[in-house]
């Protein structure tokens, strides 16, 4: 199972509630902070800790304890003094991982400015992705083919150093499919079962989330 961290999402938006539903279902810590009271309640019972506050206030977000999360999300939808001022105030506490929602490039623009460490233009149902890839370091990038399916690009990591395709009979002892492995700037498709993995090659893998997970909690 991926390390369990401790997010904070500011905003509970479409896109910052998306993430939290995806963060919670796979197992992390989550706080929560809008001044909407409705919206906070009606994630009260879903997250960890959920908090009516301005996050503009630097005392809040002190008082919060922000800066003891893996992760700040600033996922604040139309008001985009509000996001810069929230992003520029987590940077000055020293958070280290401040995701923020960019509504426009010129926004995108002043957010780079102010240290914003990844900046992301969501589109529909992207919460889930940014989600996968915040919680779990071997997964590079990922995407929802459906409910129940996906393609998942994976860090080859020390234990997979060497070993090859043939040795892990990846499809017939997990049902899933390597579709290529990507090392440095070559990319091989399909790859022969006698391909030797090498540490930090990444696998392009394609099938179920429960089995695509459990191979990545055996043999990663």
């Amino acid at each position: 199972m991926a390390k369990k961290k401790q997010f904070v999402v500011i905003g509970l938006g479409r896109f910052g509630g998306s993430i939290c539903r995806e963060l919670i279902k796979i197992g992390h810590e989550v706080l929560v902070i809008d001044k909407d009271e409705q919206k906070v309640s009606d994630f009260s019972n879903i997250v960890t800790h959920a908090v009516v506050a301005n996050s503009t206030d630097e005392n809040t977000l002190r008082s919060l304890g922000v800066r003891n999360f893996d992760f700040v999300i600033v996922a604040i939808g139309d008001n985009i003094q509000e996001s810069i001022l929230t992003t520029l105030l987590l940077k000055e506490l020293g958070i280290k991982n401040v995701w923020v929602k960019a509504k426009n490039d010129y926004h995108h623009r002043v957010l780079e400015k102010i240290g914003a460490d990844t900046i992301v233009h969501p589109e529909k149902d992207m919460g889930r992705r940014i989600a996968q890839q915040m919680s779990d370091d071997k997964i590079i990038d990922f995407i929802e083919l459906s409910d129940e399916y996906s393609i998942v690009e994976l860090l080859a990591t020390p234990k997979l150093n060497k070993k090859s395709l043939v040795d892990l009979n990846i499809r017939a002892r997990y049902g899933i499919t390597i579709l290529a492995v990507k090392k440095g700037n070559d990319i091989n498709i399909s790859p022969e079962p006698s391909y030797e993995i090498s540490e930090g090659d990444l696998l392009i893998v394609i099938g179920n989330n429960r089995d695509i997970k459990r191979f990545e909690d055996e043999v990663m």
